[in-house]
């Protein structure tokens, strides 16, 4: 087979953004994979035969992709001042407003998910369900996820959304997590998804053990779907993508044991590894198709996807940060960690951490428009595209889960 002549280079904006060259490969067409359904999985839920909504959360001038809409998404509102309600968004917050997702989507899914936690994993105790329902799994991955074919594809997403939110609380946070011991759970449950190749005298044990806990339960179940729906270098990625996680994950335990208070930039430095990374990166196999791992490995496309991870997580720090005042100790987020290391209130700490979200997003887009412009492959810019279209979905859950989380009283 003949690799395709080079692209001709193509100036990009002066964002800093190093040249991308197009690898000497060629780029799959963007074709929707096949998803397989295990015997195990619960009766399908009927998903309405609707096209997939436009992706509009990046715009990229002067670019015409087929079946993609480039139109710039509409900004958001400057705050009007006083108190946000329950449900507003951040003031002086930078986001892009989504429309509501589609319910028949949300619908379906919501119930999906929730039979493949409770009957076919048994995630978690019915005393829990509750809290369960109030997360709105099926609400954040449709918000997410717009170009996804189908209600398949939307349950690859949810099923790891789940299966890493109950990692998080059952090993890490407030459902029995501690920092003692962290590294040993964190580590066997990640073979759960990066399979243990040992000799057949010790393989038995290791297997008996995926189904020990719930958080192992889960990793195990939604990685084998995931690998029936994904190709090889889709699979290795996530599993690098959750290593990062899960150190992350450990560098916060440490801190917490030591009771640390790290400096802003190690902070910053510890989310970018303890973060949403695995979620956006999975973006083009949830839509049905492959980002080649030449693109994937660009300098440029991982120092966007990196800015992506970042912007989204700050969100979370952000949404959450009243729902943490009432975890006992010092709740480590990027408000406290200013406002202990630079001597500020806790307004103020609260009020630069927005600063600190935005010029992180505007950093994500403009460098994504740069790449997009230096490199116009089709599956680079649609994966561009599902990148930026999580992270409004991200906020647009986190906005909108008034069950979880309130604002604080700093306007």
């Amino acid at each position: 087979m003949t690799s395709p002549p080079a692209a001709p280079e193509v100036e990009a904006p002066e964002v800093g953004v190093p040249e991308a060259r197009i690898p000497e490969v060629e780029a799959p067409e963007a074709q929707v994979a096949e998803v397989e359904t295990p015997a195990a999985e619960m009766p399908e839920v009927e998903a309405p035969e609707a096209q997939a909504p436009p992706v509009s959360g990046l715009y990229l001038p002067g670019l015409s992709v087929p079946g993609l809409s480039l139109a710039p998404p509409p900004a958001a509102a400057a705050p009007t001042g006083g108190k946000p309600k329950s449900g507003d968004p951040i003031p002086g917050l930078y986001h892009h407003p989504i429309a509501e997702p589609d319910p028949v989507r949300v619908e379906a899914l919501s119930l999906r998910i929730k039979a493949w936690a409770m009957d076919e994993i048994e995630l978690y105790p019915p005393e829990w369900e509750k809290d369960f329902d109030g997360f709105s799994t099926g609400r954040y991955m449709v918000a997410c996820h717009p170009d996804a074919p189908s209600i398949d594809h939307l349950m690859i997403a949810a099923r790891l959304m789940v299966a890493e939110n109950a990692v998080d609380d059952c090993y890490c946070e407030d459902l029995g997590g501690s920092p003692v011991g962290l590294g040993g759970r964190l580590l066997l449950a990640h073979t759960a998804l990066d399979p243990l190749h040992t000799t057949p005298e010790y393989h038995s044990a290791w297997e008996a053990s995926l189904s020990e806990d719930a958080p192992r339960r889960s990793y195990r179940s939604a990685m084998d779907y995931f690998v029936r729906a994904s190709t090889p270098s889709q699979a290795d990625r996530f599993r690098h993508d959750m290593a990062r996680l899960h150190l992350g994950y450990l560098a916060e335990a440490a801190w917490t044991e030591t009771d640390y208070v790290p400096e802003v930039w190690e902070y910053l430095a510890m989310r970018q590894f303890n973060n949403f990374r695995p979620c956006p990166t999975i973006t083009d196999t949830v839509g049905g198709y492959e980002l080649p791992v030449e693109l994937h490995a660009l300098p440029a496309m991982q120092r966007v996807i990196a800015l992506a991870g970042n912007a989204t997580t700050i969100v979370n720090d952000l949404y959450s940060y009243t729902k943490e005042l009432s975890s006992p100790g010092l709740h480590l987020n990027l408000p406290v960690v200013i406002s202990e290391r630079e001597n500020v209130s806790r307004q103020e700490g609260y009020l630069k951490a927005v600063e600190v979200h935005n010029d992180l997003m505007r950093a994500f887009e403009a460098e994504s428009a740069a790449l997009a412009v230096a490199c116009p492959v089709p599956t680079l810019v649609r994966f561009l595209q599902g990148v930026a279209a999580w992270l409004d979905g991200n906020h647009y859950w986190h906005q909108t889960n008034t069950h979880r989380y309130s604002l604080p009283d700093f306007w």
